[in-house]
């Protein structure tokens, strides 16, 4: 989480909906790895069936065989419409949206009626309804019982359906009975694993936008005790000079010179706290670099020399941030490295990142300014563009003058 020592980079509300997008597509990638797993060990089952009806004996016949595989690949695309139901599920939501899950479940109970009926097999037939159930918006500890409940009717009926093997082929309907009974418990640990990711992708983004309303509260809270108590001050030295102003007008002057100069320390505090929001500790300002590009969804790391506290931070502090926007409004998202280390007589500060696009390219305004400012301390700015990542550089002299860059 960002440090509270250190104000939040410029457009962290374009930085959190950014990192949102960067983390939704990084959970999209997971959901289709989740879903095409599942999918796989439908079709090897369906596979398995067909496979047993050709070659065990079980009324072998091409047009069993057809209409096994026909109804096999219909249910299992049925199944991706439950899927994509329960991606987008919620708590508070019913078992069962009957609108758009009723289709799908009877095309499981139809598939499972043939399957059976061809197969003659109790395993084949209570699968397909089984799966599908077991893809309903289920809470966690009722899911669990369901598949504890699906697996043991799935062993129960592959116990009866053995009974009709003789022992040659027995072996064959083996590996569709072990990949049957396997089949509730992986379903239910995918869509666990899934809904254990939506938790924490939820909370990444969430602790992106807090991070920036933290520091928003923060800063309004130092400005609203510093402006509040002199503007008290104020308003009771000029109530004092109002009644005074008949009686003893030089006593009443002498309250309006003590509250112009509350006025003036009101106006000097408000300089300071503004200029210590931007003069934090650099390493403080790389760590939060660091943290805001996490919570985006981007790898970030960074390397920091010994004593780099010591560096002009009026001049790399602002750079460090404006920077930090950059990657976070126009890099690719998934990686980025910052430095600050010493070199010879001056602070070399570099960050790179991947390339999704240049970073001047809406209309220049933040690289100019990152270039003005090292050019006031008496730096320089270099800007690399390659196929595969950009870089910023800046490099200011050691013992560049605070007041120079404020």
């Amino acid at each position: 989480m960002v440090r509270s020592s250190a104000s939040a980079p410029d457009g962290s509300d374009a930085a959190a909906s950014k990192g949102s997008v960067r983390l939704a597509r990084g959970v999209t990638a997971t959901w289709y790895y989740t879903i095409s797993a599942l999918l796989f060990f439908e079709l090897f089952i369906v596979a398995n069936t067909v496979l047993l009806i050709l070659g065990a004996g079980i009324r072998p016949s091409a047009a069993a065989a057809v209409a096994i595989s026909i109804g096999g690949l219909v249910w299992v695309v049925s199944t991706v419409a439950l899927m994509i139901d329960y991606r987008h599920r919620t708590d508070t939501a019913g078992l069962v949206r009957w609108r758009r899950q009723l289709l799908p479940l009877l095309v499981a109970v139809a598939y499972a009626i043939l399957a059976g009926t061809v197969s003659g097999l109790w395993t084949v037939a209570a699968v397909p309804v089984l799966q599908s159930l077991l893809l309903l918006n289920w809470q966690p500890g009722v899911r669990m019982r369901a598949m504890l409940a699906a697996t043991v009717v799935i062993i129960g009926l592959a116990v009866v359906d053995f009974r009709m093997f003789d022992d040659g082929a027995a072996a064959g309907f083996g590996p569709l009975a072990l990949f049957s009974a396997m089949l509730p418990a992986m379903t239910v640990a995918s869509l666990w694993w899934w809904d254990v990711l939506v938790r924490l992708d939820r909370a990444r983004a969430s602790e992106s936008r807090l991070a920036a309303t933290q520091e928003r509260l923060r800063v309004a809270t130092d400005v609203h005790d510093l402006q509040g108590h002199h503007l008290q001050v104020i308003a009771l030295q000029l109530e004092l000079a109002e009644r005074l102003m008949a009686k003893d007008p030089d006593a009443a002057l002498e309250q309006l010179r003590a509250a112009r100069g509350s006025v003036a320390e009101a106006q000097q505090g408000t300089r300071d706290l503004a200029l210590r929001f931007r003069t934090a500790a650099l390493t403080d300002e790389i760590a939060n670099a660091v943290d805001l590009l996490r919570a985006a969804g981007t790898s970030a790391e960074a390397s920091v020399d010994a004593g780099a506290d010591r560096a002009p931070a009026s001049v790399l502090g602002p750079v460090i941030r404006e920077t930090t926007t950059n990657v976070l409004r126009h890099g690719g998202g998934k990686w980025a490295q910052l430095s600050l280390k010493k070199d010879g007589e001056s602070w070399r500060y570099e960050i790179v990142n991947d390339s999704a696009g240049d970073p001047a390219s809406d209309d220049g305004s933040g690289l100019e300014g990152i270039g003005r400012r090292a050019a006031e301390a008496g730096g320089t700015l270099d800007v690399r563009r390659g196929k595969q990542d950009f870089a910023v550089v800046v490099t200011v002299p050691a013992g560049a003058p605070e007041e120079e860059a404020r």
